[in-house]
């Protein structure tokens, strides 16, 4: 068994924590007495230990094992319309889980048919990514249910699996310390849009009720203000922040053949549409207006307007198609039928059709080209 250092756990809630300044603390200093036992095999890492700070005790920011959902009326009547979700269809089930609530759990271990699945979110890195929770390694298949470790590394969260008990690298997918060190776990497609898109796209999906077990005020922000275009010091990130893009800049990111790519908000924004190749692969990138920043203002519902991308494989049937934005949605050049935020067809020849989806994330300029400097940016 790997015990940890002990750290000075304060009986605030894990978010004023959080919010607070940064300070300097290297991992594995008596400082904050969090008791924790592990018995991650800590021999086995790819990268070094006193790169991770220690916060809390795992699972403190407590994640959520038992999934429950509202239908359309009931999330309508609890979520603002224009808040940001993970929407993720799967096996023909759409499934939505809100920002607000994720700030406050960071993981949901769900399933949906034969697939199960790891929604995740770290609202420091503004970065969702949906893992897939089954994995074939060395001859041997796992199941994995996530957690949250009560750990950073370059402000991003560390996740723990139950299984194994190795340390993950939210970000990135990658374990960095443990029976699984050095694995990659498969990203699955999932979208960040506003209810009242999902709901337009999915009329019977679902969306993560309210109903967790815990007290939270999920209409509440606790990172007031974080967003903040002119911030240049991310909250617990001990590095300067990479200076081709704004810290706070949201980026939508791509994987290359070798190389990952990023898209400036900024830029999607002013384009609204983003027909583009990387490294052999095609892809066409949508913007729409509507979805509000979960990082802004105190009441989620008065926060800015920040929009939603998502991502597709242009080819359809065989043919490459190219695409413009229009006041009903984006209309391909090729047949001039016109296509929904979700990448449905709802007019022309190819209504009822439906754009692969690419897999992608959204993330902090900062987070991102901390993981990848090596990334290319659209636009420079």
């Amino acid at each position: 068994m790997i015990n940890l250092v002990h750290f000075t756990l304060r009986p605030a809630f894990v978010f004023m924590l959080l919010a607070a300044t940064v300070f300097s603390v290297s991992a594995q200093i008596n400082k904050r007495k969090v008791t924790q036992s592990w018995e991650t095999d800590t021999s086995n890492v790819t990268v070094s230990l006193e790169e991770l700070w220690i916060l809390l005790a795992r699972d403190k920011i407590p994640p959520i094992d038992e999934p429950e959902y509202f239908n359309e009326i009931e999330a309508t009547g609890v979520f603002f319309e224009n808040e940001p979700v993970v929407s993720v269809v799967v096996d023909s089930i759409a499934k939505a889980y809100p920002l607000s609530i994720l700030t406050y759990h960071e993981i949901v271990n769900d399933r949906s048919g034969d697939t199960y699945y790891c929604v995740s979110y770290c609202p420091l890195c503004n970065s969702s990514v949906v893992f897939n929770r089954r994995l074939e390694y060395d001859g041997e298949e796992y199941l994995l249910d996530f957690g949250t470790s009560g750990m950073l590394r370059k402000s991003n969260l560390v996740m723990w699996d139950r299984q194994t008990e190795t340390w993950w690298q939210q970000i990135t997918g990658t374990g960095m310390a443990g029976k699984l060190a050095g694995v990659k776990l498969e990203m699955l497609s999932c979208q960040i849009i506003s209810v009242k898109d999902f709901f337009t796209s999915y009329p019977g999906g679902l969306m993560l009720s309210t109903n967790t077990g815990h007290t939270r005020k999920y209409e509440s922000n606790p990172f007031e203000d974080y967003d903040d275009p002119g911030n240049t010091k991310p909250r617990l990130f001990d590095e300067e922040p990479d200076k081709r893009l704004p810290a706070m800049e949201r980026v939508v990111h791509i994987f290359g053949n070798r190389t990952p790519k990023i898209y400036p908000l900024s830029l999607l924004r002013e384009k609204q549409v983003i027909n583009d190749s990387h490294e052999g692969l095609d892809v066409v990138i949508f913007y729409k207006d509507g979805s509000v920043s979960i990082l802004d203002n105190k009441q989620i519902s008065e926060s800015k307007t920040i929009g939603s991308v998502t991502v597709y494989d242009p080819v359809l049937d065989g043919q490459k198609l190219t695409f413009n934005a229009v006041k009903n949605g984006f209309k391909d050049m090729e047949t001039g039928s016109i296509w929904n935020l979700t990448g449905q067809c709802i007019e022309g020849t190819n209504r009822g059709k439906q754009l692969k989806p690419v897999v992608y994330g959204n993330h902090f300029a900062f987070a991102w080209l901390a993981f990848y400097p090596e990334t290319f940016i659209y636009g420079q």
